[in-house]
């Protein structure tokens, strides 16, 4: 089992964009890949929305999660949110083994 979440960074003028390139270029996101329990954090631009970064962020499971919001690394997370004043939406999902069936159409 591993958690997933999707967060959705909504931003003006290019702040979202500007916001992860700080978060790489400050090592926060690699910090924040190197915690016990990340399995993945990586950023997407949607083609439809220049104004919209996704963040999919996968945890091995809720301790993890909650470990990393208790981690000074959150203060400075938060505190980049507010600088380039972002606003967010929130899809989360918990892994599943895929249907029997499924895996002929998901070509390897």
């Amino acid at each position: 089992m591993s958690i997933s979440v999707n967060l959705y960074y909504h931003g003006v003028n290019g702040s979202a964009r500007r916001f992860v390139s700080e978060m790489e270029r400050s090592g926060i996101a690699d910090a924040i890949r190197a915690e016990d329990g990340n399995l993945g954090y990586r950023y997407f631009f949607p083609a439809d929305d220049p104004e919209t970064v996704l963040l999919i962020d996968t945890w091995r499971d809720q301790a993890a999660i909650d470990r990393h919001h208790a981690s000074p690394m959150m203060a400075r997370l938060a505190a980049l949110r507010e600088t380039y004043d972002l606003h967010m939406t929130v899809e989360r999902y918990v892994s599943a083994d895929a249907p029997e069936g499924d895996e002929r159409f998901i070509r390897k």
